[in-house]
């Protein structure tokens, strides 16, 4: 999924999408590419047992 097409989902199916992807142990390159779209759009993960914030 490019940086792009990140843009057309909802905050909410971001967010499911990177807990999917830590769940699923994905690229940390593919995860990445959803951290840094949740910062442009200044959403936090609370419930990550990695990182309490984007960042």
């Amino acid at each position: 999924m490019s940086g792009r097409n990140m843009k057309e989902l909802s905050d909410s199916l971001l967010l499911q999408s990177y807990h999917k992807a830590i769940e699923l142990n994905l690229s940390s390159d593919f995860i990445n590419q959803i951290k840094d779209e949740m910062k442009e759009r200044a959403l936090s993960n609370h419930n990550d047992e990695h990182t309490s914030q984007v960042g």
